[in-house]
């Protein structure tokens, strides 16, 4: 005879009640993580000022009905729209992600912990205008980057044992988990609201990463991102009106997600909740790349410069073989037609082909009017990629996390030329002191994309000194960053 199952409601699962005690209890006293929470904000929105000039983003941005305002929403920098919070979060988390080049985080999982500024930044300045209106005090920004902090932190340790990837799921489900969270306490909810409001996110059906492979690869992986932390708004208000949550919906027999979704297997942790993820987070600086292929396109700029103190193009190459690691391999080594910007942007041949080619690699280099250069595919053809397998260590190691490739180059007249290897990306932290300003001049460069020259002085002189962008009302600075 078959037992039956008991109805006894159960204890919340450790993994939800351990991530509402971080949110609700954690102090941050890292100097280092505020610090590099506030380059972080600047890299992001920047990077959404860059999207905001191309219309494969903006036409999806916007209210849901057209002409929408709401009277003390949440409103969307670089734009003139004011939104509800939760098209808010899908508008700015969107345009923070279309162009693959905000925040990494490279372990078991990978992903983009900066996403969870859509949601983030929408709830804090919603709350901070509703407020106002209230006559009550406006949120100030060290709250947006506490609520950074805490995010990267649930996104990046979730990731560091647990490969969502390997069971088809994509890494925003991470991006929804951490967002819920950290809206949550924006919105006052209790420990057990946070709770429900947690396993609201892991009950929903997931994102899969067919938009993120051949042959499907394609734009949606430029707005799942925000998606995800819109979502997790909704979930963060659902949960707030005492809506009831789903205690063991991780670790439930059959209908859970371990069983359901990750093979019957139960997440591991590596280290407890704290401010290790954003000190150690990683910026793309100088290539909108995925990030696996960081330092091979840095690779590739250097031999660029080699070719041509030796009077030679990329014509004059015969094969070239890139020495990288497993994940490199498995997510962006790619042959065959690329159909769009999503699946070149994720191709490390392509990659490497342009600067190689045209000795940089910018956004627009993915667009249709560079790649039908038909010399970009047949340099293509021309490059194999090999596993390296102390590369693979090395970026699992938690003392290194290096994302080596080395790039060798056999030219026509079967003259060799020297190897060039990078094993940390100038986004590193093991690079930090020579990539923070580099990120500067990067903000300064979005920033002039999208406002007067005017509104571009405002604007640094109220972001670009820590102690003064940490005491702004969160409404003042959004505010200054309007069109």
């Amino acid at each position: 005879m078959s037992s039956i199952p008991s109805n006894e409601r159960p204890q919340p699962d450790l993994v939800l009640s351990d991530i509402a005690d971080y949110v609700l209890n954690f102090n941050i006293d890292s100097t280092l993580a505020r610090k590099t929470a506030f380059y972080c904000f600047l890299d992001t929105i920047g990077c959404g000022f860059e999207a905001l000039t191309y219309p494969a983003c903006t036409k999806l941005m916007g209210p849901i009905v057209e002409g929408s305002v709401v009277p003390n929403g949440a409103k969307v920098p670089g734009t003139n729209f004011q939104l509800d919070p939760i098209q808010a979060a899908f508008n700015i988390g969107a345009m923070i992600r279309w162009l693959d080049f905000n925040d990494t985080w490279l372990a078991a999982e990978w992903g983009h912990p900066s996403d969870n500024l859509g949601g983030i930044l929408a709830v804090a300045d919603w709350l901070s205008r509703t407020g106002i209106a209230k006559g009550q005090k406006a949120l100030k920004m060290d709250m947006v980057l506490d609520a950074m902090i805490m995010a990267h932190e649930i996104q990046g340790v979730l990731a560091l044992e647990n490969a969502f990837n390997k069971v088809g799921l994509d890494h925003v489900i991470l991006v929804k988990v951490a967002s819920t969270a950290v809206v949550g306490r924006l919105l006052g909810l209790s420990r057990e609201e946070l709770i429900n409001a947690v396993s609201l996110a892991f009950v929903d059906g997931q994102a899969l990463r067919t938009y993120r492979h051949a042959p499907n690869t394609g734009s949606r992986k430029s707005w799942a991102a925000g998606d995800a932390t819109s979502r997790a708004v909704r979930l963060a208000l659902i949960a707030k009106t005492g809506e009831m949550g789903y205690p063991s919906v991780l670790s439930a027999p059959i209908w859970g997600f371990y069983d359901v979704l990750f093979k019957g297997q139960a997440f591991e942790f590596q280290r407890p909740y704290g401010s290790y993820v954003m000190e150690n987070v990683l910026f793309k600086i100088s290539f909108p790349a995925e990030f696996h292929a960081q330092t091979a396109v840095e690779c590739a700029m250097q031999l660029y410069r080699e070719l041509i103190s030796r009077g030679n193009t990329a014509e004059d190459i015969a094969h070239i073989t890139i020495r990288t690691h497993e994940a490199a391999i498995r997510i962006i080594d790619k042959k065959g037609p690329l159909y769009n910007p999503a699946d070149r942007d994720h191709c490390i041949q392509y990659m490497v082909a342009i600067p190689l080619l045209f000795g940089q690699l910018t956004a627009e280099d993915y667009e249709d009017a560079v790649a039908l250069d038909s010399r970009i595919d047949v340099l293509r053809d021309k490059i194999t990629c090999i596993e390296d397998k102390k590369f693979t260590v090395d970026y699992h190691n938690p003392e290194k996390r290096a994302i080596a490739n080395a790039i060798t180059i056999v030219m026509n007249d079967g003259t060799v030329l020297p190897e060039v290897l990078v094993e940390y990306p100038i986004g590193h932290p093991r690079r930090r002191e020579e990539g923070i300003p580099k990120l500067i001049e990067k903000y300064k460069r979005n920033l002039a994309r999208i406002f007067s020259e005017k509104q571009q002085r405002l604007i640094c002189e109220s972001t670009l000194d820590y102690d003064t962008f940490v005491a702004m009302d969160v409404n003042d600075l959004v505010d200054l960053m309007m069109k």
